[in-house]
């Protein structure tokens, strides 16, 4: 891949990828990292596929603002939560819940997004160990231990020895997404790649996984803008 810069105010750092899968030329600007990568055909002329860049110039520099734009969790601010959209509330409540459409926080709580964050690795904790259990099962194999961190680079991974790693923030997003980054990590207890082989296991797994990774592909990096504090 070869580094090359789209002119202006800021000036852009554009990566161009050659793909024998492309059809034609395409923009991406990821939402972590805020990367531009320019895919063209790899028999496609290099001016051709920045003449494209540069006419969408105004299109890359807003997305790289909309991505860099973090969203400090406080009161009245609305988060995913399971899929669902809950608004964050201060309440006379003990300790944080949801009830409905809400997520309330104790009228105490000096920090709320570090309240609601443990609320939500607590609940992340729960239902990737039930659901990594059920997919274990099913193979008939078993995992070590399950851990929680908050990456940016992948929703999981699986260790050689059996452990399994998981993001908290998959709790934000629907059942089912949590779901299948439970049984693709599973899945490597068995087929420690990503062959064919590999993908076999996670269709039986979870039949219907291919729309549920689209999902995160697509949907994935907005659960990243949730900023809870120190």
């Amino acid at each position: 891949m070869n580094q090359r810069i789209l002119p202006g105010d800021p000036p852009v750092e554009l990566t161009l990828r050659r793909s024998s899968r492309a059809r034609r030329f395409s923009l991406r600007v990821s939402q972590l990292d805020g990367k531009v990568t320019l895919s063209m055909p790899a028999r496609a002329r290099e001016a051709e596929a920045l003449a494209f860049a540069y006419g969408k110039a105004d299109w890359v520099r807003q997305a790289l603002l909309q991505s860099a734009r973090p969203e400090r969790l406080a009161p009245g601010h609305v988060m995913p939560f399971e899929g669902r959209s809950l608004t964050v509330s201060v309440a006379p409540v003990r300790s944080v819940c949801i009830l409905g459409d809400e997520i309330l926080v104790p009228a105490s709580a000096a920090d709320v997004g570090v309240r609601v964050r443990a609320y939500l690795k607590l609940a992340a904790r729960q239902r990737l160990q039930a659901a990594s259990e059920v997919y274990a099962g099913r193979l008939g194999r078993s995992f070590a231990r399950l851990t929680l961190r908050d990456t940016r680079s992948r929703w999981g991974s699986c260790t050689a020895d059996g452990c399994l790693m998981y993001s908290w923030r998959l709790i934000m997003a629907p059942q089912d997404v949590l779901n299948y980054v439970a049984a693709h990590e599973v899945a490597h207890l068995e087929e420690m790649n990503h062959s064919e082989a590999f993908w076999t296991v996670v269709g039986r797994l979870m039949p219907d996984y291919a729309r549920h990774r689209r999902w995160l592909r697509t949907h994935g990096p907005s659960l990243h803008r949730v900023d809870f504090g120190d």
